[in-house]
């Protein structure tokens, strides 16, 4: 008997609302553009990726041009943009939308470009100059027509491959944004017919409460997806329409670790995705696992110039005098008030590059454990231990800003003392300098589903101190960092002393281990190793 040839794949559209390079606020960025290119480079597939032209972009100066389509204006000359169907209760609404395209690093990228995108100056949530603007917009809140926006761009990402009569074998969805688009896809039937032999994918970056991007409103929800009724009480969750609960019945779906996707249907850790992951187990899905990857040699500090180095030095190879220039250049940088471009600084750090330096880069959030890493240097300092100085980059939850902003600025009015310096906002080429020179990086979130800092502080050779959770399982402790199981501010601050000790009294092993941290991630987790994992994930929802 001669069994049918299995699909290869050849085609695939991801949809997002970030794109690292282009628009960003999270780890979906990264794996997004690195994923997409791992694609393109090793499994010789046509991708193409749909994301919003928000209005902190300018689509001309970044290169884009405007693509043409096939239909025609009133006038008879050949369209620019077409319109959506976006219905409110008791109201027939169209959007007109355009688009940019441009190929960038064998990806072709569209940006959809509408007004309700355009007027967004942020990816997620409003800026302070919108707030400035609109007092309403209040800046850190999310945008609050975020649902009509996520239906706009998967709505648009779809009649955009028809007028391009492009058949992508799947559609990958990022996040609970994307999420509602294998719903559509089947129960439109324009759609369906079209999209006959599509497969689709939905990917859970995170899973957390109030990552899910649903909604209460019901009724606003079956009328401006255009679902029918029965398909929005399939999708119900908690008594809201939730995209990845209507997911489960038209896509493969995956999370970004093997650990998350077995904390979210066999442990309690379900309980902070409002038992999610449990729900989607009765309904008959059974997550995937992918572990996110990383390109090493996006992040080798042997290629300094590229990443805006003061010297160059190998982790892998153990060649680490140029890391401790780098420490040196930024200390001295962080010793006064420095005008910095893109962040304010608050405390100051004293010129001591023999002493370890602990680090922190990311969103100021109890999810990220910022609040049970004060509490940590708070014992650390009722200990006596006092031989270290802290580095944080990062803006989020304004009663940790001002709590950092307090305890940086007691440290610097003690002259001898100078520990802690907190750079609040964020700049990736000022984030490169601070994972070189940093020789502990801290992670110690509540719950991270994959971790792409962990990587990176590795890959710099910046030992990580995680907390045991999700995707961070990854660090082995004391082979290629350290690791604690609590989520406590004792569990971390032993954790701490821990990399203290090996740092003061066995340099040979702390060398090693960052060596070991370098290998592991050449061996075991590069895009173009995982790459092989989301081509078996594709050909399973191809089936």
């Amino acid at each position: 008997m001669n069994l049918p040839k299995e699909r290869k794949i050849q085609r695939v559209l991801m949809v997002a609302r970030e794109y690292d390079g282009l628009a960003g606020a999270g780890g979906v960025k990264d794996v997004c553009r690195q994923l997409a290119e791992a694609l393109a480079q090793h499994a010789d597939c046509d991708v193409r990726v749909a994301l919003p032209l928000y209005g902190f972009m300018d689509a001309a100066a970044l290169g884009f041009e405007q693509v043409t389509l096939p239909c025609r204006d009133a006038s008879g000359k050949p369209s620019l943009s077409f319109e959506v169907n976006m219905h409110y209760p008791g109201r027939e609404r169209l959007e007109e939308v355009g688009i940019w395209q441009k190929r960038i690093q064998g990806v072709t990228i569209y940006l959809l470009d509408s007004k309700r995108f355009a007027e967004k100056h942020g990816v997620y949530t409003y800026t302070a100059a919108e707030e400035v603007d609109k007092s309403w917009q209040q800046a850190g809140a999310g945008h609050y027509d975020y649902f009509a926006m996520n239906i706009l761009l998967q709505k648009a990402a779809l009649a955009m491959l028809i007028l391009l009569d492009f058949r992508p074998d799947i559609i990958h969805c990022h996040d609970g944004h994307a999420a509602v688009l294998p719903a559509m896809l089947r129960e439109n039937e324009g759609w369906r017919n079209f999209f006959c032999c599509t497969g689709a994918v939905v990917t859970i970056h995170n899973a957390g409460l109030g990552y899910h991007q649903e909604v209460a409103d019901i009724e606003f929800a079956e009328a401006v997806t255009g679902l029918p009724t029965s398909v929005i009480r399939a999708g119900m969750f908690n008594s809201c329409f939730d995209p990845f609960a209507v997911a489960a019945g038209y896509a493969v779906i995956n999370t970004v670790s093997e650990n998350y996707a077995r904390e979210l249907q066999k442990s309690e850790e379900d309980s902070r995705t409002g038992w999610l992951g449990h729900h989607l187990l009765r309904k008959g899905v059974t997550l995937a696992g992918i572990t996110n990857g990383i390109n090493p040699e996006d992040f080798n500090p042997r290629a300094p110039e590229k990443l805006g180095l003061d010297a160059v030095f190998d982790p892998a190879t153990g060649e680490l005098s140029g890391k401790q220039v780098c420490k040196e250049r930024l200390l001295a940088a962080c010793g006064t008030e420095h005008n910095w471009l893109r962040v304010v600084q608050h405390g100051s750090l004293n010129l001591e590059p023999n002493l370890p330096l602990f680090t922190f880069i990311g969103r100021l959030t109890a999810q990220k454990g910022v609040d049970v890493l004060l509490k940590a240097l708070i014992l650390l300092a009722a200990t006596g231990e006092t031989g270290f100085q802290m580095l944080l980059l990062g803006s989020g939850e304004k009663y940790l800003e001002e709590h950092l902003e307090e305890m940086a600025g007691a440290e610097s009015e003690e002259s001898e003392s100078r520990r802690l310096c907190f750079l609040q906002g964020y700049d990736p080429a000022l984030a490169n300098r601070i994972y070189a020179a940093g020789d502990f990086f801290l992670i110690p979130s509540l719950y991270e589903p994959c971790g792409l800092t962990d990587y990176i502080a590795q890959l710099f050779g910046n030992l990580p101190i995680v907390h045991q959770v999700g995707g961070l399982v990854k660090v082995m402790d004391k082979e290629t960092g350290f690791a604690y199981q609590e989520h406590a501010p004792e569990a971390l601050a032993t954790a701490m002393q821990q990399a203290l000790l090996l740092y003061r009294h066995d340099r040979a092993k702390l060398i090693a281990m960052q060596r070991a941290a370098v290998e592991r991630i050449r061996n075991r987790h590069t895009w173009e190793q995982v790459t092989q994992d989301y081509l078996s994930l594709y050909r399973q929802a191809l089936r």
